[in-house]
Order: C-alpha cells, then sequence, then structure tokens
C-alpha cells in the first residue's frame, strides 16, 4: 500500500524558526507551499528581521515555493481594534496570529492542501506562545485540528494530520523557550547558514512608533496608508486637532518623506540653511502655519543665526 505524500501550507517570516519549521517537514517528505504574508507596520522584506526577512534565498537554496501575500486593510483593522488586545505597546500579537493562519486556512483549502505549520516554539513569547494562547488562536481559527507546529510538536497535543497518519508525531521535536541553542544547532545539520536575528521587525513593538500611531489613530478615523506609512519617517508633531507636522531627520529622511508628499499638503524648508523638509497636513490658519515654520527653523542650520 502506497502512503500518498501529505501538502501543508507553512507561515513562513523568513527566520529560523519558520524556516527550520519547513526543513523539518520536508526532511520526511512533506510538500510544502510557503506564504510569506506582508503589512505596512514593518513587515516586509525590505529589512534583515525576522519578521521583515526576505524569504526568497532560503527558498531558492532548499528549493520550496513562496507566496506573497499583504494583508493591506485586514490587518490594519485589527490593529485598531484586536480582538484579544494589545502587547506592550500597538502589538496585537495574538490577533495577528490568528489573522495569518486564518488566511492560511483559505488558501489550504482552496488549493487543496492537508494542513498548516508555523514555526512557533512553545513558551518562546509571552504573549503568543504560551500553551494557552496557543490554543485558543487554534480554536479561534477554526481549523479543526490542522495545525501543526513541528518544533514543538511533541510538547503539544496531537494534530489531525498525525491522527490520520499523515505524519508522524516522531517527526516532530520538543523545542520549548526563548533559548535558541537547539534551532542553531539544527540549522547546521541542514546546512542553514544565513538567517536573520530572533525578533524585531514589527513597528508596532516599538514605544515610539506606537506613540505616534495611537495620535494618528485618535485624530483621523481612517488613515490611509500613505498616513500609515509616513509613521515611520521623522519627528511627528500634532499642532492641532486636523492639522500635523512631520520633520525630516536627515538627508535620506528628507528624500524618504518626500515621496509620501500628498496634494494638499504644504511642503516646508529653510531654503539655504541646510534644512529638514517638513509636511504640514491638514488644516492650518496663518499662526499655526507660523509654527510649523518656527519647529523647521529649529531643526535647521538656520537656528543660531539672528532674528530679523
Amino acid at each position: 500500500m502506497t502512503t500518498r505524500r501529505a501538502k501543508a501550507v507553512a507561515l513562513f517570516s523568513g527566520g529560523l524558526d519558520s524556516t527550520l519549521a519547513i526543513l523539518v517537514m520536508r526532511s520526511h517528505g512533506v510538500e510544502i507551499e510557503a506564504l510569506k504574508f506582508l503589512t505596512h507596520f514593518g513587515c516586509d522584506i525590505k529589512d534583515s528581521s525576522s519578521c521583515g526577512a526576505d524569504p526568497y534565498p532560503a527558498s531558492e537554496q532548499f528549493g520550496f515555493p513562496v507566496k506573497l501575500c499583504h494583508l493591506g486593510q485586514k490587518f490594519v483593522d485589527i490593529v485598531k481594534k484586536p480582538r484579544f488586545g494589545y502587547g506592550k505597546n500597538m502589538n496585537p500579537c495574538i490577533d495577528c496570529r490568528l489573522l495569518m493562519i486564518q488566511e492560511a486556512r483559505e488558501y489550504m483549502e482552496m488549493t487543496g492542501a492537508d494542513f498548516i505549520i508555523t514555526g512557533e516554539v512553545l513558551a518562546q513569547r509571552p504573549m503568543s506562545q504560551m500553551r494557552d494562547t496557543l490554543n485558543r488562536i487554534e480554536a479561534a481559527a477554526n481549523i479543526d485540528g490542522r495545525l501543526v507546529r513541528p518544533l514543538s510538536g511533541r510538547l503539544l497535543a496531537p494534530t489531525k494530520p498525525e491522527l490520520d497518519g499523515l505524519i508522524k508525531r516522531e517527526w516532530l521535536l520538543d523545542i520549548a523557550g526563548r533559548s535558541r541553542k537547539r534551532q542553531i544547532q539544527l540549522a547546521k545539520e541542514f546546512g542553514l547558514e544565513k538567517y536573520p536575528n530572533a525578533g524585531g521587525g514589527c513597528w508596532l513593538t516599538e514605544k515610539i512608533y506606537s506613540n505616534k500611531l495611537r495620535d494618528l489613530l485618535a485624530y483621523e478615523e481612517s488613515p490611509d496608508f500613505n498616513d500609515i506609512s509616513l509613521l515611520k519617517l521623522g519627528r511627528h508633531f500634532r499642532l492641532a486637532h486636523n492639522l500635523k507636522l512631520v520633520v525630516g531627520h536627515n538627508k535620506e529622511e528628507n528624500q524618504a518623506i518626500s515621496a509620501y508628499i500628498k496634494p494638499d499638503d504644504r511642503v516646508l524648508e529653510a531654503i539655504g540653511a541646510g534644512s529638514p523638509i517638513g509636511i504640514l497636513r491638514g488644516v492650518a490658519d496663518p499662526a499655526l502655519v507660523t509654527l510649523a515654520c518656527s519647529i523647521i527653523a529649529r531643526y535647521s542650520d538656520a537656528r543660531s543665526l539672528p532674528v530679523a
């Protein structure tokens, strides 16, 4: 009797744990298609963090396909009102994981895959990876036991793919906690040499960024992606209920900020004085424009010049 080859959809950040989860299952013949989820809050492929790591080097080295999936407005909605609350800052870690699993479930059903795998490690993260939280996420995802966590699977209850004989429990590992020693050793065994540092990448975990986001959501009922993307750049000043000033830190940020200028924005600069670029967005009377100009002057080389 020939046992058919199992097929799984993997949540793949490009980080060490999610890569190892894929490699563990592939080593036992499971066919994998990886999903890399993108957001407007730092989880893209432009940096070297685990959240935003480029997924292609590992996929090309080991030969598994990757599909990029942007969560768009769905993710913005859970950031605005997370069902399971926030972490230390504006990070809705449980809702984030739940949304990704729900999206993966739809893809699994659409493609005829058997189950989903993730790189989650039991007790690695205090908010989203404790045993009771893992169980809550799985229940909320309505996934019927088809969620496999290969790195910690032996420490968790048997899954449907195990019970159905698609995979064997002895294929799964018993990694738990915050140490990465076993993962690093496993990476060496698989020949995985390049991977990002643990953690980081999600802007929502950072205090300063979260403060900017709280301000935006407090004054803008429906911010667009331009407003959200601008949060990662510059100094932000709330000058009035419907008026905001964003000021670049340096030449590189001035160039980056310029890409987000809207038709109705005022662009401020102290000409000829080594000045930051400022975007004044919203409704401003002459007094507020003057205030914004004084802030630009404060951060320019003209701050030491005498007032005319």
